[in-house]
Order: structure tokens, then sequence, then C-alpha cells
């Protein structure tokens, strides 16, 4: 077996060392210790360093998870609470249209003149828009046909809307339920 007490031990006097280990430039020879408990424990070191990094970031990461979980549950349950709000002043209209002690046919039409303006308000508050599409080319997406009638316009045409859509920004809440114009029969 070769080591490097071996190694030094058989080169000549006087000739040159094969290996900058074996020999400096002097031609003196220079013993290689190597500490390998020391390399060892230095290496183990750096290990639970980076595993104590690592458990720190996967626990971080683990509690950023659970807040933005967190937060989704609190959207949804607290997400229409400015919606709910601006309704309140619908309903108070509903309410205040029913004690009226003397009521008419004209006081209770302005009551509810009154009441769709304000629900109307709400809505375009928060970007609800009505779908009314007599005249516009059939979308099954946005309108749902309830029936084809014969009709001068032109086929898969909305000629009649039963009920109004409406829409949530470019979401649909709920398709209008239409009519649509089918070619008439010769």
């Amino acid at each position: 077996m070769s080591t490097p007490e071996n190694e030094a031990a058989a080169v000549p006097e006087g000739a040159q060392a094969s290996s900058p280990n074996e020999a400096d430039a002097s031609g003196a020879e220079t013993p290689v210790e190597v500490d390998f408990a020391a390399k060892l424990t230095e290496a183990l070191e750096i290990s639970a360093k980076y595993r104590d990094d690592w458990l720190r970031a996967k626990a971080e990461t683990d509690n950023i998870r659970r807040r933005a979980a967190e937060d989704v549950l609190k959207a949804q349950k607290f997400g229409v609470d400015k919606m709910a709000d601006a309704l309140l002043a619908v309903k108070d209209s509903m309410d205040a249209a029913l004690l009226v002690e003397n009521p008419s046919v004209e006081s209770y039409k302005q009551g509810v003149e009154l009441t769709a303006r304000q629900l109307t308000s709400v809505f375009e508050k928060f970007s609800i828009r009505e779908e009314n599409p007599v005249g516009l080319p059939f979308d099954p997406t946005r309108h749902q046909a309830i029936t084809t009638v014969e009709s001068d316009a032109a086929p898969n045409t909305v000629v009649t809307v039963m009920q109004k859509g409406y829409c949530l920004h470019d979401r649909v809440l709920r398709p209008a339920l239409v009519a649509v114009a089918k070619a008439r029969e010769s």
C-alpha cells in the first residue's frame, strides 16, 4: 500500500519530486496532513445550517398558505358586505311603502319607481348590468332560447325577451330568456 511517507522515501536523493505535495520549490519535503475529523465536523455544521434554513423556509411557506386560505374564507364570507349595505336602502323603501296609511295607486306607483331607481343605482355601483338583447343575434352564452317564432327579422335574431338577463362585469349571472326568429315557411 502506498502512503505519502512511503512515496517520499522512494524518491532517490537528489531526484526531483514528481508532485508539488512531495516537495516544494527548494526541494525540501512538505508533509501532507489532512484533518478529516475537522473537515467532517465543518461539513456537518454546514449541513445543519442548510437544513435549519430549509425548515424555516418550509414553515414560512406553510404559514403563507394558511394565511391565504384564511383570507379566501374571509372574502367569501364577507365579500357581499358592501352590496348588502347598499341593498338595505332598497329594503327600507319597500318597508316604507307598506306602512303608507292612505295608499293610492299613484303613491304605490311612485314608490315602486323610486325603489326601482335605487335598485338600479345599487346594480350600477356593483357593475351588474341588464341584458335586453332584442334585435341582437342569439348568443347561447348569454341568452336562453325558450322558443322560436316565425318573423321578418333575420334568422337567429332575438325578437322577444321574456325575462331580462344580468351580467356581473362580463360574467353572466342569469341568461336572458328569449324567443328567437326563424325564417317564415313559404
